[in-house]
């Protein structure tokens, strides 16, 4: 998923040479006197949000670990841990929920920044985007999940993927086969399940060990202008992406839907989280464009900021219990992705006209 996301940086100059705008930024001449850029507020940014992220997945972790011991303490035998320790499974289970809940929002807030920076962007695709290794090779994790009790699972896919799957039971391959009837009404609903304690465990310990990693490399890393301006130019133009993430969720299709993941949270509150650490991203870049088009720099300002309430609108119907058709899904998406299309080129075009290189 990532291979494509870089793709739109080609695209993009492509469009911008088909329309013209390359031309036309040529008449646009640099202050003598660049803007020195300070791009330490990105980085702080991201240290707080991996900070985070660290804290809430080690939660998710320990609550993890704590259906594992109620599991193993009855041989993983889950009619039996049903039966004898029902309480204690679900609070169990319901800890993780929350903790899950918790760190997913947190790194859908730095993804921009993270998928968008050439360094880091592996980081995304193994927590947050990457596909499995059997559906989509191309897109693949990079990693097998080994899992407790021996057995390995090849590229499963991305690992917040995983958690929620095995969590809400969308996976059948990541549940235990017991049915789990919470609430005692007779009719297995989204979410009544027991997941495989080995499946989850695994994924908890993984996702901890990475983020930590991640953490790591954030504090690492230096952010350069070509950074930031390829961060945007990557990041920006993922509507359509999302929007059919969105189309293909239960937050649309219901019980219809066959898709394991975001199936939790909207689609529509992660664009919003993304757009927000985008944000972050050109606050600190928007003085260089300045010192060459300060409409320009408006304009871009104003264009993200209108992208995310376009959305906004959109969360707020999904809220209040409007449920959307898979066609009207696919015709917003195509309009929040013409948006982002025409904010894009302004910041290719601005990176040009300052000389500073996008990452293939």
């Amino acid at each position: 998923m990532t291979s494509r996301r870089y793709l739109n940086v080609f695209l993009i100059w492509m469009l911008l040479l088909l329309s013209g705008c390359s031309a036309t930024s040529a008449t646009i001449t640099p202050t003598s006197s660049p803007v020195a850029t300070n791009l330490q507020g990105i980085k702080e940014y991201l240290l707080d949000h991996t900070g985070a992220l660290v804290t809430a997945a080690t939660q998710l972790q320990t609550a993890s670990n704590r259906y594992y011991e109620l599991a193993q303490s009855v041989n993983f035998d889950y009619a039996r841990l049903w039966q004898d320790r029902r309480n204690d499974t679900i609070a169990a289970i319901n800890a993780a929920r929350e903790a899950w809940m918790i760190a997913s929002p947190i790194y859908e807030k730095m993804e921009g920044i993270v998928a968008g920076t050439p360094s880091l962007a592996q980081f995304d695709v193994d927590l947050d985007a990457g596909a499995a290794g059997d559906e989509d090779p191309e897109n693949a994790v990079s990693f097998d999940l080994v899992l407790p009790d021996g057995r390995i699972l090849p590229k499963p896919g991305n690992l917040f993927g995983v958690t929620e799957s095995t969590l809400w039971g969308t996976e059948t391959a990541f549940a235990s086969q017991v049915k789990a009837d919470w609430n005692e009404d007779g009719t297995i609903e989204f979410g009544e399940t027991l997941p495989d304690a080995n499946v989850l465990k695994a994924g908890a310990d993984l996702l901890v060990k990475m983020v930590r990693e991640l953490d790591a490399s954030a504090r690492a890393w230096t952010p350069t202008e070509s950074d930031a301006f390829t961060a945007l130019v990557v990041m920006v133009p993922t509507m359509s992406e999302y929007f059919a993430s969105w189309r293909d969720s239960r937050f649309v299709l219901g019980e219809a839907s066959t898709q394991r993941d975001f199936n939790v949270i909207s689609r529509l509150a992660d664009i919003q989280d993304i757009l927000s650490g985008l944000e972050v991203v050109y606050a600190q870049i928007r003085p260089r464009i300045e010192t060459v088009d300060p409409d320009q720099a408006a304009q871009i300002a104003n264009g993200l900021r209108n992208l995310k309430a376009f959305v906004a609108d959109i969360y707020a119907q999904e809220r209040s219990g409007r449920r959307f058709t898979p066609e009207e899904a696919d015709t917003l998406g195509a309009e929040a992705q013409n948006l982002a299309t025409a904010i894009t080129g302004q910041i290719s075009q601005m990176a040009g006209v300052l000389g500073i290189n996008l990452a293939e």
